[in-house]
């Protein structure tokens, strides 16, 4: 897919830009990122270099990942980055992972929701998703608060579900189907209670 641009009313979420490295190695810093993504640890300019001119690129052109970095709209500074992986967009799965991290100097300003609420918005509306899930190592208080204001679904601790640096996690699971939000899905959903 060729990457595309997304904008909300305080956001422009948009492909990285070569120009952007040293904005993501300076947010990349931050030990809380890597704390809870797969972000190497040392970020070196070279990973950041590499993330915005290689990794994002590829995921759109082989249709992995769609990652979009996250600024803002009046002075255009990195407030995050927001992806959508593990695409099975074609029928039926029709499903994809949302993630993301957030600027620590942009923490607390509610953008990493509204980036959510936007592609989540795509991703039902326009790439034809049936079912977004979302997941995090338990713990990710701060994931999991963007998550659920987004209107995704806990589904639980699922055990083991994470290797990250050498060692296997626990990890929070969530759920978000377009009746969540009362938008139509071309697959209906028939809930678990409603079964014969």
């Amino acid at each position: 897919m060729e990457a595309i641009s997304l904008t909300t009313e305080r956001l422009v979420l948009r492909p990285f830009l070569p120009s952007d490295a040293p904005d993501v190695h300076a947010a990349c810093q931050d030990p809380e990122i890597p704390r809870y993504t797969p972000v190497p640890s040392p970020y070196t300019d070279g990973h950041a270099r590499a993330y915005v001119e290689e990794s994002c690129p590829a995921g759109w052109r082989d249709d992995t990942a769609y990652t979009f970095g996250v600024f803002t709209r009046d002075e255009g500074r990195l407030a995050g980055a927001m992806a959508l992986m593990r695409l099975a967009l074609d029928v039926p799965a029709r499903q994809a992972e949302i993630g993301y991290w957030t600027a620590k100097e942009q923490r607390g300003r509610g953008y990493t929701a509204e980036a959510a609420r936007e592609v989540v918005r795509w991703a039902f509306e326009d790439l034809g998703a049936e079912r977004l899930e979302w997941i995090a190592e338990a713990g990710n208080t701060g994931s999991r608060a963007v998550a659920l204001r987004c209107g995704f679904r806990m589904q639980g601790t699922v055990r083991g579900l994470i290797v990250h640096n050498g060692t296997r996690r626990d990890a929070w699971t969530a759920t978000l189907l377009p009746s969540d939000l009362g938008l139509p899905s071309p697959t209906p959903y028939l809930p678990y209670p409603e079964r014969g």
